[in-house]
């Protein structure tokens, strides 16, 4: 199984942007003990983040067949990005969002979420243990249906 781990704008701020927000660890440990997971569950992930838009759209685009489920925390995309909805929606690779924050508990135009409108579920307000969720989430419907859809 292969995962592909997107993340965008502003989370490689993690660990010294709004900590009161977003907690201490930086993008960098969340993605070491993702991959430390993965490995004991025998999947591959790929990680990669953007402050650009088109290419988290490309990267998306080119998923299909590649990946059988992305993880994705679209940052301020979430709540903008009709193009990122598209992508999603045209890769029809099953995607689970995942948010540090509870958006649904923060300013009104951040409780939006486009992006969400193309994933198969979307986790929130749970730190750095969403990932974790939706890695284990996304192998345990493969594992029981075959496919992560």
């Amino acid at each position: 199984m292969k995962i592909l781990i997107l993340n965008g704008p502003n989370l490689n701020m993690l660990g010294t942007r709004e900590p009161e927000v977003y907690g201490t660890r930086t993008l960098s440990d969340i993605m070491t003990e993702l991959k430390t997971l993965a490995v004991d569950q025998s999947i591959e992930i790929e990680h990669f983040q953007s402050n650009e838009e088109g290419v988290l759209v490309t990267r998306i685009q080119e998923s299909h067949s590649v990946y059988d489920g992305i993880i994705f925390n679209p940052g301020a995309y979430t709540h903008t990005s009709i193009a990122l909805l598209d992508a999603l929606r045209a890769s029809k690779c099953p995607c689970i969002e995942v948010h540090l924050s509870n958006i649904h508990n923060r300013e009104p135009f951040r409780r939006r979420s486009f992006t969400a409108q193309a994933c198969i579920g979307q986790i929130c307000g749970l730190g750095p243990i969403g990932y974790r969720l939706a890695l284990t989430a996304l192998r345990e419907m493969h594992d029981t249906k075959g496919t992560c859809r």
